[in-house]
């Protein structure tokens, strides 16, 4: 089945979007699609809702995102990303210029991922939306959110709901929105 999805996405660029999500395609069908990745051109949207790709699968596309130039929305919502994988993704989109919807609820994400997604809002300029509900974030993780979103002329759409930030963390989010801001 991976053979053929791999040919389909190779010779094939006219596939727009590719629904995977409750499959149950783990790190190593990831591997795969992320080698087909790097080399099609037609893929815009790929859903990997619920596939458990832990931080290895998330390893394997952020390196399909270093070299992909076509791809503009993916969810990889509910896939026990771990900070390893978040670093990983975090540091592709720093460098990717066409992602502009990223989905990575679901993935108890905690306070020290979101240090490392500071730096890809800092950078990143093609991000406009992006999806963090149901992690682990609280006041501290709002913080490091907001220090991203001050240099970050992009974003537009930023879901944090059903985290844990309390008054603080909307002081911090508060404070980001002054500087934040269309350029």
């Amino acid at each position: 089945m991976i053979d053929l999805l791999l040919w389909f996405m190779a010779f094939f660029q006219t596939l727009a979007t590719l629904n995977l999500s409750k499959n149950n395609i783990n790190a190593v069908g990831i591997e795969y699609l992320a080698i087909a990745l790097q080399n099609n051109t037609g893929l815009k949207a790929l859903d990997l809702w619920d596939n458990n790709i832990g931080a290895r699968g998330a390893q394997h596309l952020a390196n399909a995102l270093q070299n992909n130039s076509t791809l503009t929305t993916l969810n990889v919502g509910w896939n026990e990303i771990d900070i390893t994988g978040i670093e990983h993704l975090a540091n592709a989109l720093q460098n990717n210029n066409t992602l502009k919807s990223l989905d990575l609820g679901w993935n108890n994400i905690e306070n020290e991922c979101a240090q490392h997604l500071t730096e890809a809002l800092r950078k990143n300029s093609t991000l406009v939306t992006m999806v963090l509900v149901e992690n682990k974030l609280n006041a501290v993780g709002a913080k490091y959110i907001a220090n991203g979103l001050q240099d970050n002329s992009t974003l537009v759409e930023l879901d944090l709901c059903w985290n844990t930030i309390d008054i603080e963390g909307a002081k911090y989010l508060a404070d980001a929105l002054q500087y934040n801001s269309v350029r």
